[in-house]
């Protein structure tokens, strides 16, 4: 059992990784580690989940992550005691061996009690071996960096101490590189840079030695405004004059001149958040398959002279790739300490991944969201190849089709390995070795049979567990099957299910090879099964390549409750049960074999069965759907009136587990958001695909998921547009208007809105119409137009008051304000803030409010009040995170930087303007990632640190340039923030 802080957050035990769900097992766990054996006090752990304002079920969500983190500790091997409930806390329990920075603590101290020069050096060196980077690089906490700070000051002291005695010893050679690499890391350091003029001057390298001190004079004068200290000074005039008591004393021999081996520093690489871990869990009962596990462990082996970049495992359906291949990843993941990438091409399912897709999804598990995620496959998979250009990776291509879809999906990277399953040959693959996997040897058939049927129920029947092996033609999806039944059947015999399947007209047909296929498999336990299961089956296959949540059988069927069909499914093993989600919902897959044979099956059924189940189940989505996005954060313009599509209600017991946290279930959903949507599109359901469509958008604005938004919107506007379906498409239209001016793309974004506003026009949709004009006076404001966006948003807004609707108009009522405010009419600005805010709290619109806020501390800025300014500011921000809409979090971070950057307190304002321009930048917002930059530049160059200053408006302006470049315009636009 092994963890560490000092370097990325490791924990592993028995030599297995221990999966952390998420960066709050994360948290917890390096909070633990931080003060191991020491109770850590629940208020401490809340500081460290959350940089600002808890939430009020801050505890409960601290023991929930602390009860996942137990169970994935668990899973590994971990004794049950490793993390006990204190008073008030939790402690871990680590001896000094299990946790590096007890072993760190442990040799420094060592070195505290030799006398000797050499052993307290020795001691040092080992502590210094402890640390693999700085500590928990990869842990993002406002708490835990403070923690990580205070680590790294030791390490660096440490170092300065170990070199120092090193220094007395006479190893003043060995020590010149690592005293020149700290330097560079700490350009003031004097007592560095004067250990390394004395090792250089015992070298006979004086020039250099005063070179050293040049440098530092000189960036001491230019960014401190102060000299070298006077004992500096003195050494500087020692070396001029070639002080002979600066000569070594002590020779280099003896113990003192043998020291431990030190790992060079490394050299920074780009750096990603956390290690991919993304393999799926390993096959508990796998056997067998020695001779292709030893060659594919060949052919990743770096020091392998046979070593191969790519491996493509080639079989038939059932042969069990995709089980040799995790199992073998999974054995080989050490040797890829960058992480392993898990990708399903599904190219033997109805709708294979696209690889566009496919690199978007490969690119956000590497930390690259939103409009940062290039639009061409040739653009994204360069960007994946430079992620990847100094990692060592293994990516593993599940159940590929052809050569094109791989080939996008290849790093180039030396240390970077493919593995790949097919059921075709990809000859086209430059340097790829082909592995041929065929069925199982008859002991490693009946080893598996065994292991799952049990060894006391086959030894008391050898000869029918031979004859069952042998139908079975020693393929391990028929043998799953058939021991799967027995399993299901403890009362039968195994000569039950052998005189069954020895029959040649029950038999499954994929129990021999030849002949036979793996659907006549499927066709014998449908045969087996009741009716209703059998129709279930069959009505999942329709649904795609999806894993799905239990209740989809319910609506299937036309039942109120399907689990019971879904439990026989189960238990028969045609639905596998692949994993619990976060809700704690378990998730459900065909695979995709026997998906295709259920889909086959359906085919007699009556088409409009087929076609209302559909329905039935898309209808039980967009319900779910609505329910969510009425939890989440206004939807302001983005909320679209329903349609006539029909809704489908689960139980309220059902509906309220799953939304008590919206945010969540969407993410848990997400994959089948989009499904849905094609789901309906391919039944030519035009009304259901656009409002399931569109009632997603507001979770995508939320989480800043512009692929996915654009994806869905795209698929439901041409089949809106096929249908002649005017209000769907004016609904999708302005969905991707939003869109384009989040992704600061203002031409597309006007085509979209102008759209948009003549289908509403012509459809009589006033709402709609108000919505489509406020997105116009938006793009009117951020281009400069300002007559013209007042006049549009003054447009919208008597639209809005006619209406009735409350909710545009406060919303409205606030653009009005910000368009005032910018012509200088500052008591009118005054009006309409009160009135928009007034609006929102008597709608109970708590995220109008904040946003109202956030908007109204510009006038208080302007009229000479920062404190109300940062006041407004604050309430807004606290706001903004508790309900985790970074968005707007960063807006709120930037007004915070104006208000300070007017009151000249660089101090203040250049943090949260960083902190703003982070959050713009990962969610693609080049507009106000610049306007961020701008503003520290022009802090810099106010306080004289002109180089600073020069980088910071560079930096702004390539983001500006990259926009002009966009929208074909040389002038930057104005900040888009809602």
């Amino acid at each position: 059992m092994r963890f560490g802080v000092l370097g990325p957050l490791h924990a592993q035990i028995t030599g297995r990784e221990v999966r952390l769900d998420g960066p709050r097992q994360a948290k917890m766990l390096a909070a633990l580690l931080i003060d191991a054996n020491n109770v850590v006090a629940m208020e401490r752990l809340i500081a460290v989940m959350w940089d600002a304002i808890a939430p009020a079920t801050a505890v409960r969500q601290i023991q929930d992550a602390l009860s996942g983190l137990r169970r994935n500790l668990a899973a590994c091997g971990a004794p049950g005691s490793l993390i006990s409930t204190r008073r008030g806390g939790y402690e871990i329990h680590l001896a000094q061996g299990q946790l590096d920075l007890l072993e760190f603590d442990h040799e420094r101290h060592l070195s505290e009690q030799h006398t000797a020069p050499f052993e307290r050096a020795a001691a040092l060196r080992r502590a210094l071996a402890c640390w693999r980077g700085n500590a928990l690089a990869d842990t993002p906490s406002q708490a835990l960096e403070i923690d990580a700070a205070r680590l790294n000051e030791r390490r660096a002291a440490t170092h300065k101490q170990c070199l120092a005695i090193e220094l007395d010893l006479g190893r003043h050679r060995e020590v010149i590189d690592e005293l020149t690499a700290l330097l560079c890391e700490h350009p003031y350091d004097e007592q560095v840079a004067e250990h390394l003029m004395v090792a250089l001057y015992r070298c006979r390298r004086q020039g250099e030695a005063l070179q050293v001190y040049e440098r530092l004079r000189r960036t001491l004068a230019d960014e401190l405004g102060v000299d070298p200290t006077p004992p500096l000074q003195a050494l500087h005039q020692r070396i001029l004059t070639a002080d002979p008591a600066l000569a070594a004393t002590i020779p280099a021999d003896g113990p003192s001149a043998t020291r431990p081996e030190s790992p060079a520093p490394a050299a920074p690489g780009p750096a990603m958040s956390m290690p991919v871990r993304q393999l799926p869990l390993d096959v508990p009962d796998f056997v067998g398959r020695a001779e292709a596990l030893a060659e594919i462990a060949g052919l990743l082996d770096g020091s392998a002279p046979n070593r191969a970049r790519v491996a493509v495992i080639v079989g038939g359906p059932g042969v069990g790739k995709s089980c040799l291949v995790t199992h073998a990843a999974r054995l080989a993941s050490a040797d890829f300490p960058d992480g392993q990438l898990y990708l399903n091409l599904a190219a033997t399912s109805n709708e294979p991944r696209d690889p566009g897709l496919m690199l978007a999804e490969a690119l956000r598990a590497l930390s690259i969201t939103g409009s940062a995620i290039p639009s061409g496959l040739s653009e994204r998979a360069a960007l994946y190849r430079s992620l990847l250009v100094d990692r060592h990776m293994l990516v593993v291509l599940d159940d590929a089709g052809h050569a094109d879809q791989v080939m996008p999906l290849l790093p180039g990277a030396v240390g970077c390995a493919v593995l790949i399953t097919s059921r075709t040959l990809l000859t086209q693959l430059p340097g790829a070795r082909h592995i041929d996997l065929d069925v199982l040897s008859p002991a490693e058939a009946r080893e598996l049979f065994t292991g799952i049927v049990g060894r006391r129920r086959v030894e008391r029947e050898p000869a029918e567990a031979d004859g069952i092996l042998d139908c079975c033609g020693n393929l391990p999806l028929a043998i799953r099957l058939a021991s799967g039944k027995l399993t299901g059947r403890p009362a039968w015999s195994l000569r039950v299910l052998r005189e069954r399947i020895e029959d040649e007209s029950r038999r499954l047909a994929e129990l021999r090879i030849g002949d036979l296929s793996v659907r006549a498999s499927v066709e014998l336990s449908l045969r087996l099964l009741p009716a209703d299961a059998v129709r279930a089956l069959s009505l999942l296959g329709l649904l795609g390549p999806y894993t799905l949540p239990g209740w989809v059988v319910g609506p299937l069927l036309d039942r109120a409750d399907g689990e019971e069909v879904l439990d026989t499914l189960v238990d028969a093993s045609l639905v596998r049960l692949t994993a619990t989600d976060a809700l704690g919902q378990p998730r459900y897959r065909l695979h995709d074999l026997i998906r295709t044979c259920a889909v086959e099956n359906a085919a007699p059924l009556p088409m409009e069965d087929k076609r209302d189940a559909i329905i039935r189940v898309l209808s039980v989505w967009l319900e779910l759907i609505g329910r969510g996005t009425d939890r989440l954060p206004a939807a302001g313009l983005l909320a679209a009136a329903p349609g006539s599509a029909p809704r489908r209600s689960l139980s309220d017991a059902v509906v309220d587990r799953l939304m008590a946290d919206p945010a969540g279930w969407f993410d848990a959903e997400r994959d089948n958001l989009l499904g849905a949507v094609k789901l309906a599109v391919d039944w030519g359901r035009d009304e259901l695909a656009w409002e399931l469509a569109a009632g997603a958008a507001t979770y995508y604005d939320h989480r800043c998921l512009y692929q996915d938004w654009q994806h869905g919107h795209r698929l439901a506007l041409d089949a809106a547009e096929a249908a002649g379906n005017g209000r769907g498409a004016s609904v999708l239209l302005r969905g991707l208007g939003q869109l384009h001016i989040y992704q600061d793309e203002f031409g597309r974004a006007t085509r979209a809105l102008e759209s948009s506003l003549g289908l509403c026009q012509d459809g009589g949709d006033k709402r709609g119409e108000a919505l489509s004009v406020a997105m116009l006076a938006t793009v009117s404001r951020v281009q400069g137009r300002d007559d013209e966006a007042l006049e549009r948003v003054e447009h919208a807004l008597s639209i809005a008051v006619g209406e009735g609707d409350r909710h545009i108009e406060a919303q409205l009522s606030c653009s009005m304000a910000v368009m005032k405010l910018m012509q200088g009419e500052l008591d009118e600005a005054e009006s309409w803030f009160d009135g928009a805010l007034s609006q929102a709290r008597a709608l109970g619109d708590g995220h109008r409010v904040a946003v109202v806020l956030r908007r109204f501390s510009r006038l208080h800025d302007r009229r000479g009040d920062p404190d109300e300014a940062l006041r407004c500011l604050g309430q807004a921000l606290a706001t903004f995170e508790e309900l985790a809409d970074e968005r707007c979090a960063a807006y709120t971070l930037l007004e915070v930087g104006r208000v300070y950057a007017g009151q000249h307190d660089r101090d203040r304002a250049s943090p949260a303007l960083e902190r703003a321009a982070g959050l713009f930048h990962r969610h693609g917002d080049r507009q106000d990632e610049a306007t961020c930059w701008q503003l520290i530049g022009d802090l810099d160059a106010a306080a004289g640190v002109h180089h600073l200053a020069n980088h910071h408006r560079e930096r702004a302006m390539r983001l500006w340039q990259t926009i002009g470049d966009i929208n074909q315009t040389n002038a930057p636009a104005r900040p888009s923030s809602p």
